[in-house]
């Protein structure tokens, strides 16, 4: 996970803050000492670190936030506001051209992720704005780069243009545009070749696309991976072509997250949007605040909700729901939650975005292995259509059927049946607003007591609930 080092060397530092009741000058100074060797390990250029330091000490020593009643709150807070600062404030949407087509360019190194962003960028317009948008294929040199594109876009259903590998770049994309007008594609995006390294030949090509096209955005794709050095190479490209915005990929691969850190206070150039994972949905609009707290550990509500709601199916839900309350859910309802879950990414992450969550140390020991997920779906794929719709069926001799199938021990199937029972008792009691006797279908692990936080939660907000009803109820008698 992304600067899953950083988290937890600054809850670290911070931490030792919160425990005390008084903070001084000299708490603050050691602390600012934990955060900067935290940023420093982090990858994070060392100019932006000094900057960043003497901002949070300036502010946190000041009378107002060391007499405070809660000082070592306060200094999370500005830490807080100064990592967001640094990375930007606020969420940078995309330049569009007030006629279409708004023409999009992808530049980078060679192996960066640039003809995969283009796609996931395409997906996410054509999901997100119901637009139409066009590819073009521009790099000629790398081996596979146009049939890469080809098959990006006919996953997502969107064209891609191309002339081959014979025609000059600049002609291709000069085409492409015409190509792009005649058939009225609100956005063009144009994926150009990279290479190992920036060269005069490279930035001269892609000088020639952009005085050709007049791209409404300059998008630098730049790999997480390289730490301070994707700080030069936005550098590099920005002093030939005045770089609009930047995409960091394979963030989920980096957990120093140094790129991220050190991009906008040294460049100036926002950071749009980031890519975790290979698949083409997995590109997420960068926002600085959140970003912040999920690295505070202070959890990401918006982000999660967001997720959700764009893997979720409202229909299935409501579905869901119904079953639920009917008591009718089965295995294939089992089945389909499984798989959305799945769509939302490692558990591990989702967790993380609770607040709370991240900075719990009992989590440090759970793994959620997604092999158990896997094991689990093959069990209930193993299954008959009669078995998955009425589980009452599954007797001992049934239960070896299942194990044999999915390759599992005769245990694990048992449990995994037991626990789908105790879910399905669960979820049908609290459809009724019944919250008696759920503690014992918790457990007794870390999950069990997160469960019964859970729950102990929604019962008092029931209860508050009830209260209002009843007073608002003979407020309107009177």
């Amino acid at each position: 996970m992304a600067f899953e080092g950083l988290t937890e060397r600054l809850q670290g530092a911070l931490s030792k803050l919160r425990r005390k009741g008084k903070v001084t000058e000299a708490d603050v100074n050691q602390a600012m000492r934990e955060i900067r060797l935290a940023l420093l390990e982090a990858d994070v250029n060392f100019r932006v670190v000094k900057d960043f330091i003497k901002v949070v000490k300036e502010r946190a020593i000041g009378a107002e936030v060391l007499d405070s009643l809660s000082p070592a709150q306060q200094i999370v807070k500005i830490v807080d506001e100064e990592l967001t600062k640094m990375m930007g404030e606020t969420a940078v949407p995309l330049n569009k051209s007030p006629h279409v087509p708004t023409i999009i360019m992808m530049v980078g190194l060679q192996g960066a992720g640039k003809t995969t962003t283009a796609g996931k960028l395409a997906n996410y317009l054509v999901q997100n704005e119901k637009a139409r948008p066009l590819m073009i294929a521009a790099d000629i040199y790398r081996p596979a780069a146009i049939d890469q594109l080809k098959t990006v876009g006919s996953q997502i259903n969107v064209p891609v243009f191309d002339m081959g590998t014979d025609v000059s770049p600049v002609e291709i994309v000069r085409q492409g545009l015409a190509q792009a007008n005649l058939q009225k594609n609100d956005y063009v995006l144009i994926d150009t070749a990279g290479r190992l390294q920036i060269d005069e030949t490279l930035m001269q090509e892609l000088a020639d696309i952009s005085a050709l096209a007049h791209p409404n955005e300059i998008l630098l794709t730049v790999d997480a991976m390289t730490g301070q050095a994707a700080v030069d190479v936005a550098e590099g490209f920005n002093d030939r072509l005045e770089v609009t915005g930047v995409v960091l990929t394979k963030l989920d691969g980096d957990t120093r997250g140094g790129a991220a850190l050190s991009i906008r206070a040294v460049t100036g150039k926002p950071i749009k949007f980031t890519g975790q994972g290979e698949k083409l949905t997995q590109l997420d609009i960068f926002y600085p605040d959140r970003m912040s707290s999920r690295i505070l550990g202070m959890g990401d509500m918006l982000s999660l909700i967001e997720k959700a709601q764009q893997d979720y199916d409202e229909q299935k839900a409501v579905d869901m729901a119904e079953k639920i309350k009917e008591n009718s859910f089965d295995f294939n309802d089992f089945l389909d939650q499984m798989d959305q879950l799945q769509n939302m990414g490692p558990l591990e992450d989702i967790m993380k975005m609770i607040p709370g969550m991240a900075n719990n140390p009992q989590l440090k020991n759970v793994k959620m292995d997604p092999k158990d997920m896997t094991h689990m779906k093959a069990i209930v794929q193993s299954m008959t259509p009669k078995e998955r719709e009425d589980p009452d069926l599954l007797n001992p001799s049934r239960r070896r059927r299942l194990a044999a199938g999915a390759g599992r021990p005769i245990q694990e199937v048992n449990r995994m049946i037991k626990q789908f029972n105790q879910s399905k008792k669960m979820m049908n009691q609290m459809s009724k607003g019944n919250f008696n006797g759920m503690e014992g279908l918790m457990g007794n692990g870390v999950q069990g007591r997160m469960g019964k936080m859970a729950m102990n939660s929604m019962v008092r907000k029931n209860k508050k609930n009830k209260k209002k009803r009843l007073k608002n109820a003979r407020r309107f008698k009177s």
